[in-house]
């Protein structure tokens, strides 16, 4: 994989890391009344965007936007889960499993993406 490629995925990597944590803030931000929580979710959705702003000039912007949504979603039903016990049943799960498998589509099979 080219350095500028890697680059790329990491900015994208970046920009979801981001995103999941100003979500998980914006769940304990009781409607931006507590301050600390509201000011990490505003901060980290405009750090996220700008992230993003890199692998969407080198990708194509649909491809990138599933990849962020995507992942983005399962880390923080993860993220839930895990530390907020919030209560995943099957058809959540299954739904989960679905949505990783079309990102991984997407990166092992789509000529859409530089490999």
């Amino acid at each position: 994989m080219p350095a500028s490629l890697v680059t790329t995925y990491l900015f994208l990597i970046a920009a979801i890391v981001a995103e999941v944590i100003a979500t998980s803030a914006l769940a304990k931000a009781d409607n931006f009344t507590k301050l600390v929580p509201s000011v990490i979710t505003v901060v980290g959705y405009a750090l996220s965007f700008w992230l993003l702003s890199y692998p969407i000039r080198v990708l194509p912007t649909g491809i990138v936007y599933a990849i962020w949504s995507a992942t983005g979603i399962v880390l923080i039903t993860m993220v839930a889960w895990l530390f907020f016990d919030q209560k995943l049943d099957l058809p959540a799960i299954l739904g989960l499993g679905l949505i990783v498998a079309g990102v991984l589509v997407i990166n092992v099979f789509s000529k859409s993406v530089g490999h």
